[in-house]
């Protein structure tokens, strides 16, 4: 039996990078690639002089490590993970321990973490967030799946993650099963609700106002420095002041299609599942399916006109509501994703600590940002807190924002330029704050079609009638008969 502390499987960039992290912590790492080269050259090149022991079979994997065995999978998500899976069934011995770090469903984690477990062993599904660079010098880590694993590798996770104030570790322990990839499937979706909005104020800045790419550089810089701090303004602001070869903005000549790897869908589907209106995350993830159809929108910019651009007059004044808009968007797009979790862990038993994973996102990964302090503080005050609207501090960041987001999102549908995510996120908030929505005449039009019955002002919750609307309809509701 070796004496390695932890194994890694899957030597692409991001398994190279964890491998660099453990052993600058002081862990010795034992790593195994199905194509063997690769252990061979990493072994030579970035990994030469370093303790990390490289194997060829997965036996030799095994018996290099120290037990209880600790093996973490950075595999392709899919059907790569469950092979590997059960060809380490194959060399484990009951106790050891199987994580899977990379962006697999949540679902196929509380999969795997049964089945592993009917084997004698535990299992892990961690989310990792963070990048090339996080996994390298310290991720935000999300693990989930079977409990008593977790005393195996606390010490390991929270070494190696990001650290924020008072030495604080990016890493704790999520809950059951596949809580960990939930959590980081609600952190993706968030990112790609953080990201179009961002892209949404770029536009704005450039086709509304006018301004250059070094003058938004300038706007997200400043913008960096207050309370829409992190890592997403901050490398907007990079992007926008790195020019080409010949002296101009690179950004300009990239081609506008975005590509997604599916966990923003994921969220949006679990969202549909569990009814929880995550209108911001859907429309981010529709913009990037519709960016996608770029040979169709140049064909449809021939057909249709546009509206001829009205820049604002005052464009200081516009610059600032653009600010207090990102920012009051930004806050119904993460409520929507805490909404998402309540309803998951309500639905799977997960008793999920909501400031402990502001902790985890408030370093180390791609959202991390100065405003996940504050959602911390507002579930440490009211574990309870049933939407982020409602805490006193975001309340006053929505009431102070409503003009200014008003005349963003005005302006933009007035000159023609597309804003979902702004626009949802603030449909989102008007709905949310109406104490009647028009849905009464909705539930009239499902009765008058399919007897699906309704509620009334007027009398208890819980009742519910149905009208015979025509006359020739009869008095059974779709509610009460039964075939």
């Amino acid at each position: 039996m070796g004496n390695a502390d932890i194994g890694l499987i899957g030597l692409a960039v991001m398994g190279e990078n964890l491998v660099l992290n453990l052993e600058s912590k002081g862990f010795h790492t034992a790593v195994y690639n199905r194509t063997t080269s690769k252990v061979d050259d990493f072994i030579a090149g970035r990994g030469a002089g370093k303790k990390i022991t490289g194997c060829h079979t997965l036996e030799e994997f095994a018996d290099v490590l120290s037990k209880p065995r600790k093996a973490m999978l950075m595999v392709k998500a899919g059907d790569a993970v469950d092979i590997t899976i059960d060809r380490l069934l194959e060399v484990f011995e009951k106790g050891d321990i199987i994580i899977d770090g990379g962006n697999s469903n949540y679902q196929d984690t509380m999969r795997r973490t049964k089945y592993v477990e009917s084997k004698g062993l535990l299992y892990i599904g961690a989310g990792v967030s963070g990048g090339e660079e996080g996994a390298l010098t310290g991720p935000s880590i999300m693990p989930g799946g079977s409990q008593s694993a977790w005393s195996h590798v606390k010490n390991i996770f929270q070494t190696i993650c990001a650290k924020v104030e008072c030495n604080a570790p990016c890493c704790d322990w999520v809950g059951e099963n596949g809580a960990g990839h939930f959590v980081k499937m609600v952190h993706n979706g968030i990112e790609y609700g953080d990201m179009q909005l961002i892209c949404e104020t770029y536009d704005l800045m450039k086709n509304a106002l006018g301004l250059s790419y070094g003058e938004m550089g300038d706007v997200f810089d400043e913008w960096n420095k207050g309370a829409l701090g992190s890592y997403l303004i901050e490398i907007t602001r990079d992007i926008l002041r790195y020019n080409d070869d010949d002296g101009k903005p690179l950004a300009e000549k990239i081609l506008d299609t975005a590509g997604q790897k599916g966990t923003g869908k994921w969220t949006g589907i679990a969202a549909l599942e569990f009814g929880v209106p995550l209108t911001l995350i859907g429309e981010a993830v529709f913009g990037r399916c519709l960016s996608a159809e770029k040979d169709e929108r140049v064909k449809a910019a021939k057909v249709f006109s546009a509206p001829k651009i009205n820049f604002p007059a005052d464009k200081a004044l516009f610059i600032k509501d653009l600010e207090k808009a990102l920012y009051a968007a930004k806050v119904v797009s993460y409520a929507q994703g805490y909404l998402l979790m309540r309803s998951a862990a309500k639905e799977y038993k997960w008793n999920l600590n909501y400031g402990g994973i502001a902790l985890i996102w408030r370093g180390g990964c791609i959202i991390r940002s100065v405003f996940l302090g504050k959602i911390k503080e507002a579930f440490d005050k009211n574990p309870e807190l049933e939407n982020l609207l409602l805490d006193p501090f975001f309340t006053k960041i929505i009431e102070d924002a409503q003009e200014p987001w008003r005349r963003v999102v005005s302006t933009a549908v007035l000159n023609g330029r597309p804003v979902p995510a702004l626009s949802s996120a603030l449909s989102y908030f008007d709905g949310y704050r109406s104490e009647r929505l028009p849905a009464n005449l909705l539930q009239a039009q499902r009765d008058y079609f399919g007897a699906h019955t309704y509620e009334r002002v007027d009398r208890p919750r819980g009742e519910f009638f149905h009208t015979n609307w025509t006359g020739h309809g009869g008095s059974t509701s779709a509610s009460t008969y039964t075939v």
